[in-house]
């Protein structure tokens, strides 16, 4: 499958990247970090799984033609997190039936408004080129941040379901 050239974005205070290699080293800090992982994978991360996560985001940009943006300030380059529009076949249930977005934002970070700016800018992106009918997340029931900041940009709750045992909060947004 080809793909146009991978998508770099801007915004005001950052510069969104495709996943590459040279992501890993800011990777295996993140989510080394007990509460970055808290609310997404409950417990830190080996650099096995991060190696393996970081693997499967850039064959995501390779097979797909969209994935994992990081997130670096604009300013100096520093890693914040990342953004991305996925299609991870999960095993959920019910399942999702549209592209979903998936973000998490380093604890150094967090309170800054990034998260909202870089997804909004992956938002914008998906409306302009996947053009599809409507976008789809999950969180936690308790991570409250990541649920204000999904309401902030237009996702609404559509119910809950299961995912690896977890009881997970379901939202969709429709293509702006």
């Amino acid at each position: 499958m080809t793909h146009s050239p991978l998508p770099v974005l801007t915004t005001g205070r950052l510069v969104m990247t495709p996943v590459a290699l040279t992501d890993f080293d800011d990777l295996k800090r993140v989510w080394a970090d007990p509460v970055f992982v808290a609310a997404i994978t409950g417990r830190p991360l080996s650099e096995e799984e991060v190696w393996f996560r970081l693997l499967r985001d850039i064959g995501h940009w390779s097979a797909l033609g969209h994935g994992n943006w990081s997130l670096r300030t604009a300013d100096g380059g520093a890693y914040v997190g990342s953004v991305g529009v996925l299609d991870y076949r999960r095993d959920l249930t019910p399942p999702f039936t549209a592209p979903e977005l998936g973000w998490g934002v380093a604890t150094p970070f967090q309170g800054q408004g990034l998260a909202a700016e870089g997804l909004r800018a992956a938002l914008d992106w998906v409306d302009g080129t996947l053009g599809a009918p409507r976008t789809v997340c999950m969180i936690s029931p308790d991570n409250h941040p990541s649920i204000r900041l999904a309401e902030k940009v237009g996702y609404r709750t559509y119910g809950d379901g299961t995912y690896k045992d977890h009881t997970v909060r379901l939202f969709a947004r429709p293509r702006a």
